[in-house]
């Protein structure tokens, strides 16, 4: 025996997702335009580095130097957040935009990065899921014992690809 349940349909004010309705095309459209601005993903930054020559960016971690030794992007330069107001400007050059990150999308390190650098008239983005996607998406990195690679979890991106599509 099978039982049917009807729900009465909800109205848009009462629906969770639609209590505040989306934004118009032009507004949204200017939001994630932004958003890009400030943004790059993992598989972008690592594309642009496997395509070999000079990016037109550096790559710039933000962690401790315990955590940098556990694994970082190859070829960042390691700047713990803390050390940017006295060592960006000998470190970096203001005309080659900054991509940072930190652990992963738990951490707030590379935005905190990010504004100590824009604050000294840096060009920066974030790099979005940070060391712990770029791990994740199966990219070599590098720790003290030398260079490492994971298996690529399916969760984040699709096994035996070159990129997801998107």
């Amino acid at each position: 025996m099978t039982t049917t349940q009807t729900h009465a349909p909800q109205t848009a004010a009462a629906h969770p997702v639609l209590r505040v309705p989306p934004a118009a095309p032009a507004v949204a459209a200017a939001y994630f335009r932004a958003s890009l601005a400030f943004h790059a993903d993992v598989s972008d930054v690592a594309a642009a580095l496997a395509a070999g020559g000079d990016p037109g960016f550096v790559v710039l971690d933000s962690r401790s130097t315990e955590s940098w030794d556990q694994g970082h992007v190859p070829g960042a330069i390691h700047l713990p957040t803390a050390l940017i107001p006295e060592q960006a400007e000998t470190l970096l050059d203001k005309s080659v935009p900054v991509v940072t990150y930190c652990w992963g999308p738990g951490c707030n390190g590379a935005t905190r990065a990010a504004l100590a650098l824009t604050e000294l008239g840096f060009q920066v983005k974030e790099m979005l899921g940070g060391f712990e996607y770029w791990a994740r998406e199966g990219f070599a990195y590098e720790t003290w014992q030398g260079s490492a690679t994971r298996d690529t979890d399916p969760l984040t991106a699709p096994v035996g690809a070159d990129d997801c599509g998107c």
